[in-house]
């Protein structure tokens, strides 16, 4: 039997979602998934170009960020961002990847806070709660991706959020700490 430490790196975790072209001129929905169910192949492109877009989101909102995962990126050797060289460090946030001008790509991925930023057309969706710390006051919460409360649609995912839907914003303030004036050091 296998437990996971919250300390043991576990792989970062990636879904992608595609519409492919036929040559009988249908288009097809595909997952990274094998167990979610993709609509048959339909001429009608901007349906399935619709449900690729729900079926990443709902993707993103069914994940939850663990904060234990090694950057998605790192382990392809950052290939998404060729031309910006980084070491992968910092927190762990989940993106959607998409570039609206091709339009038929869809990634969604746990990564770093190092690469997120260098990657292309990507967005961060959510970013992982930080530990509790031991005899100080809790750390602030990081937006995390609820899982879907609305009945599901082919692949089991719910078909959009609804417009209120939106990931609650953190809305933690700090203080501005006061300056301690330092005494300048007199010569022994």
């Amino acid at each position: 039997m296998h437990s996971e430490s919250t300390s043991e790196r576990i792989p970062g975790r990636a879904w992608t979602v595609r519409i492919l072209g036929h040559s009988d001129r249908t288009v097809s929905v595909t997952c990274s998934t094998d167990r979610c169910r993709m609509p048959p192949r339909s001429k009608d492109l901007t349906t399935q170009r619709t449900f690729a877009a729900r079926h990443a989101a709902a993707h993103a909102k069914a994940a939850t960020v663990r904060p234990n995962a090694w950057c998605h990126c790192g382990s392809q050797r950052c290939g998404t961002h060729p031309d910006a060289k980084a070491h992968c460090a910092g927190a762990v946030v989940l993106i959607l990847r998409h570039d609206p001008t091709l339009g038929r790509v869809w990634s969604v991925e746990e990564v770093c806070e190092t690469c997120a930023p260098l990657i292309p057309h990507a967005t961060v969706l959510a970013r992982a709660a930080r530990p509790a710390r031991t005899g100080a006051r809790p750390a602030a919460q990081a937006t995390q991706v609820p899982s879907p409360s609305r009945p599901g649609i082919a692949g089991g995912f719910s078909a959009a959020p609804a417009a209120g839907d939106a990931p609650p914003v953190p809305s933690a303030r700090r203080t501005p700490r006061n300056p301690r004036r330092r005494r300048p050091r007199q010569g022994r």
